[in-house]
């Protein structure tokens, strides 16, 4: 009988060693975490220049949500933001960089689209901002719909959603109109100022930064209408599954981090003083979160004492009281009417 009891605790300890502590680890090792982590830094894709989004300011330093996105990621990662390289990519090259390995991961103002994300050998990972496309005119062209624009000279960044989108609803309505591509948006506010173009055609929050980045803003008008859903997210290669879940889950946090009142003031008190079962689990009061991502347990932690809560990165980089000035909308929390929606973290 001794060998049925020696089989018998063979087979318990066989099953120990596929049961909870070792899913807790995350699966197999993360080729992109290891390379980062060997090299000391991440490297993150962002746009060449978009206010609100990733600019550099007069002193050179770069400022906006995607640029913040990366800080966090790198603090979640190294606890210290500033491990970081940051590489501006227009969307011609944007994919490209990503697939190549020239970065880890792109936070780039980029729409989820079916076969962007089918056929690119990479993978959008969750939303973080929800946009539409529409146009921008003159303040006095007396324009009050997209319908009046037709044969129009309409402005457009080349490699975007945008470039289908126009071309799409135009068609729809059986209306001429003459495209005029660029490759970066500053070539588009230059080609606006001189009249090459009889509107701008972009996603909102584009248009928003295009604005209030020429000298007179107010010369400016971007219609109601919108044609289109741009849901943005960060971009990873295909075939990493646990660096797309550091990535994907990251970004929740900082959604999270506002459902629960967490900020960049309060995080240590509430880490060291909740409750709140939910507070303690994103804090890392408890190692579980950490431990399943391959990660320290204070990793959500370290990000939100870097950067905020997703609501104070919107409120610094877009929101009313930003030059860019874009109201909260549809990327307000869904208990305020919004869309914006953390998945349960436990």
């Amino acid at each position: 009988m001794s060998w049925k009891r020696g089989l018998a605790a063979a087979f318990a300890a066989l099953c120990a060693a596929f049961s909870a502590p070792a899913l807790a680890q995350g699966g197999p090792p993360s080729p992109t975490l290891d390379a980062v982590r060997a090299r000391g830094q991440l490297s993150c894709g962002i746009h060449t220049g978009i206010a609100g989004f990733a600019r550099p300011d007069s002193r050179g330093v770069w400022q906006g949500m995607d640029v913040e996105l990366c800080r966090g990621l790198a603090a979640a990662i190294f606890n210290d933001p500033a491990r970081l390289r940051l590489v501006p990519l227009t969307p011609s090259t944007r994919f490209t960089a990503l697939g190549s390995g020239e970065v880890d991961v792109l936070f780039r103002i980029s729409t989820r689209t079916m076969l962007r994300d089918i056929t690119l050998g990479l993978r959008h990972v969750t939303t973080y901002f929800y946009d539409g496309h529409g146009f921008m005119v003159r303040a006095d062209s007396g324009v009050q719909r997209v319908a009046e624009l037709r044969g129009a000279t309409i402005c457009l960044i080349q490699g975007t959603t945008n470039e289908q989108v126009t071309a799409d609803h135009f068609r729809s309505i059986g209306a001429p109109f003459q495209p005029v591509v660029f490759e970066q948006l500053d070539q588009v506010i230059a080609a606006l100022q001189a009249s090459r173009c009889d509107a701008f055609g972009a996603d909102a929050s584009q248009l928003a930064a295009a604005r209030s980045s020429v000298p007179e803003p107010a010369r400016w008008s971007i219609l109601p209408e919108r044609f289109s859903k741009e849901p943005y997210g960060p971009y990873v290669r295909r075939g990493d599954d646990n660096w797309l879940d550091i990535v994907r889950w990251y970004t929740t946090a900082l959604i999270e981090a506002e459902e629960l009142g967490v900020t960049a003031a309060n995080a240590g008190e509430m880490r060291q003083s909740s409750a709140n079962a939910s507070v303690r689990r994103l804090l890392g009061a408890s190692s579980e979160l950490g431990q399943a991502l391959k990660l320290d347990p204070a990793w959500a932690y370290n990000a939100v004492r870097a950067v905020g809560n997703y609501g104070e990165i919107y409120a610094r980089t877009l929101g009313p009281e930003t030059p860019v000035g874009l109201p909260r909308g549809p990327n307000e929390q869904w208990t305020k009417g919004g869309l914006l929606y953390a998945l349960p973290m436990r």
